[in-house]
């Protein structure tokens, strides 16, 4: 695991409750993420994944606690000890800060590979076209798609496809990426392709916290898993820690098939 950074956590999640309706779906989360460390997310479907990913990236608004990045809270501002939802231009500001891969690959689907990658450098970065060109056609190299850089999303399989939104979310230089199930939608086949990519930027030092069913893949890859239960998190830590020696018997359960 990464050492702790003097300039503090990167990602720092305290006490996050989200509901929808009377539904209680995060229970009071803590996470605190360090600069360069991945983090891997296990648990069944409905066990607050996804939400979690969602409200660090501003994509769903939570009812209480705070999410802080780079120190600084994200959403929300505290006015008259009421609790209130920061304007939505602060928002798409705040939301920059982090880079997310869904489970669909969100590509416009009139648009090249490289019209993807570009398209946000231009309108939200504000770099020259030439610039902005310069920086897709290098994340499609670092990803291996460069040489698909003309083709529309009809023309790519779905693997090439997941591979161009990770370099159109990372091309944005967020500090923190973020990814939901980036294999789910894919053919067994393609699977392996996308993990290549998602292992090499972690070896490069990028900051992540993966959404995974992929329990080899977490094992490898991560310097800490997370194993969430009925929204919250109810065990964590090193991979080996985790897989090899579970203390919780709902962890134990869930990892029953997993082998070495």
């Amino acid at each position: 695991m990464k050492m702790q950074d003097e300039k503090g956590p990167i990602v720092s999640i305290k006490g996050l409750h989200k509901n929808y309706g009377d539904l209680e779906i995060l229970k009071g989360v803590d996470l605190d993420v360090q600069e360069g460390e991945v983090i891997s997310i296990i648990g069944s479907s409905g066990s607050g994944k996804t939400t979690l990913l969602r409200c660090i990236n501003l994509l769903e608004e939570f009812q209480s606690g705070e999410i802080r990045i780079d120190g600084r809270p994200i959403g929300y501002d505290i006015r008259n000890g009421r609790r209130i939802r920061n304007k939505e231009s602060v928002i798409a500001k705040q939301r920059a800060m982090t880079g997310m891969a869904f489970q669909s690959f969100n590509l416009f689907p009139h648009f090249s590979a490289l019209h993807n990658v570009t398209l946000g450098l231009v309108k939200v970065r504000g770099l020259p076209k030439a610039e902005a060109r310069s920086q897709a056609e290098h994340w499609l190299d670092r990803v291996g798609m460069l040489s698909r850089k003309d083709h529309k999303p009809s023309q790519l399989s779905g693997g090439q496809q997941q591979r161009v939104a990770i370099a159109r979310a990372i091309a944005m230089e967020p500090r923190v990426m973020l990814f939901d199930e980036v294999t789910s939608a894919l053919d067994p086949e393609l699977v392996g392709e996308v993990l290549n990519t998602v292992r090499s930027l972690a070896e490069d030092g990028t900051t992540m916290i993966l959404v995974t069913h992929e329990m080899h893949f977490a094992y490898n890859v991560s310097d800490r898993v997370l194993f969430m239960n009925e929204g919250r998190i109810e065990e964590q830590g090193a991979p080996d820690a985790l897989f090899l020696h579970p203390r919780s018997p709902r962890l134990a359960s869930f990892l029953k098939d997993f082998r070495l």
